[in-house]
């Protein structure tokens, strides 16, 4: 299953109202899982590498013990912020919020955007997505520097859809 697969199958479940979508492919395990919380939909996506391949990664992982510690004042921020939609990252890759150096970026703090603007390019394996909004309003905080690596699922944007 390629990345291009994976993200229509994410796209398709999010839109469906589908609760859970589990599919198994070789030594691939994926599990999205959708609940609806008013206009929100938190998406989680698990993929399960080869016992090799986990081994090479145990090393970067160790310093995400760190993590919780950053955990709490992230929390209030987001309790602060109910009112605003987050637009989230759909994969893993690097974010850039201009579509090439000598152009002004896609949005701004302030920008009135509309369902379908692009927002962002995500650069994944030397691919550039472009990363529509799914909804209408105003941006009122960027959360990614530009040229950041980004994980999926990963807030990117606040929008104000008043």
């Amino acid at each position: 299953m390629d990345l291009k697969e994976i993200q229509n199958l994410i796209k398709f479940v999010s839109n469906s109202g589908v609760a859970e979508v589990k599919l198994e492919t070789g030594d691939v395990k994926i599990t999205i899982r959708t609940t609806l919380e008013g206009n929100s939909h938190d998406i989680t996506y698990v993929q399960q590498a080869p016992a090799q391949q986990a081994i090479h990664q145990a090393a970067p992982v160790a310093p995400a013990a760190i993590a919780p510690a950053a955990v709490a004042p992230v929390a209030t921020a987001v309790e602060d912020n109910s009112k605003y939609i987050t637009i989230k990252s759909p994969m893993i890759g690097t974010l850039y919020r201009k579509p090439s150096p000598d152009k002004p970026m896609f949005v701004e703090v302030g920008s009135t955007i509309s369902k379908g603007d692009v927002v962002c390019v995500v650069e994944a394996m030397k691919l550039f997505n472009e990363i529509e909004s799914e909804i209408s309003g105003k941006i009122v905080k960027i959360l990614v520097d530009d040229s950041s690596p980004v994980e999926f699922d990963q807030p990117l944007f606040l929008v104000d859809p008043s």
